[in-house]
């Protein structure tokens, strides 16, 4: 019987990337968007209507989704949401929705796909993380946070839910060609703002590595290994060799040490 999956965020991006793979691998798959019909010609497989920081809207597309197949194999939580800017300048109501969408909405999903994959004794979950979650990185602060709680909510999640036959995991992409630079918040460079030249030097430089990122299909290749892997690990990291040692890096360094790595990089002063 072929796996039933369902990612969030699957219209375009690291999400469609994955879908249309494990679609090629024979998976039965399901893709979620809060405007669903906007991709309906161009969507390789059915996409759900669903807005994660909505429990309403997340319970109604797992219900429908379970109505058409009757179970749910894998979840692959990737819908998320880019946030830049000075924290001192970023409005707290877009640091709430950063936090609604990257940490609230996967746990919403998981709480509304749990109860079917307890009941049938399996099911495996993979949540799209950040290499950012592992730092604090310059005016993506509230990004990294957003990560880095999430990181650790599937730490303790998973333990809990072992006893049930689900597996849960979390993967830390670095930077993939996506649309994401365009679409993520960015506060607004303020001509009178004592942040305005490294913020803005530091956005040019955040969209460069975008522009220069892996393509999707890597990571896409990744969720089908773990899928296909008995024991998953805890973590797992896709990126270039340097996004990945820097996260080694920060382990062994002195705090201070990897504190001026970064503003090197960043050219911050």
């Amino acid at each position: 019987m072929s796996k039933v999956v369902l990612i969030t965020g699957g219209s375009s991006g690291i999400g469609k990337a994955i879908g249309a793979y494990l679609l090629s691998k024979n998976y039965v798959v399901y893709g979620t968007s809060r405007n669903p019909d906007k991709y309906s010609d161009t969507s390789p497989f059915p996409l759900l209507k669903m807005e994660v920081t909505c429990l309403e809207s997340v319970q109604e597309s797992v219900s429908n989704l379970l109505q058409q197949e009757g179970r749910i194999d894998v979840l692959v939580n990737n819908a998320g949401v880019g946030i830049t800017g000075p924290i001192e300048e970023t409005p707290n109501p877009e640091i709430e929705k950063a936090f609604a969408t990257n940490l609230y909405g996967p746990i919403n999903v998981i709480k509304a796909v749990l109860p079917t994959m307890r009941k049938q004794g399996s099911g495996t979950v993979i949540n799209i993380t950040s290499i950012a979650g592992y730092m604090g990185l310059p005016y993506r602060g509230i990004y990294s946070a957003t990560k880095a709680a999430l990181e650790i909510t599937i730490e303790a999640l998973r333990m809990e839910v072992r006893q049930f036959g689900v597996k849960m995991t979390n993967i830390a992409p670095g930077d993939f060609a996506t649309n994401i630079a365009a679409s993520r918040y960015h506060a607004p460079q303020l001509e009178n703002s004592p942040y305005k030249k490294e913020y803005g030097n530091t956005l040019k430089l955040m969209d460069e590595h975008v522009d220069a990122g892996e393509d999707p299909d890597k990571m896409a290749k990744v969720v089908h290994q773990i899928i296909e892997t008995k024991n998953p690990k805890v973590h797992y990291k896709v990126g270039s060799f340097l996004q990945k040692f820097s996260v080694v890096l920060k382990k062994i360094l002195p705090d201070k040490t990897y504190e001026r790595m970064l503003l090197n990089h960043y050219k911050l002063k």
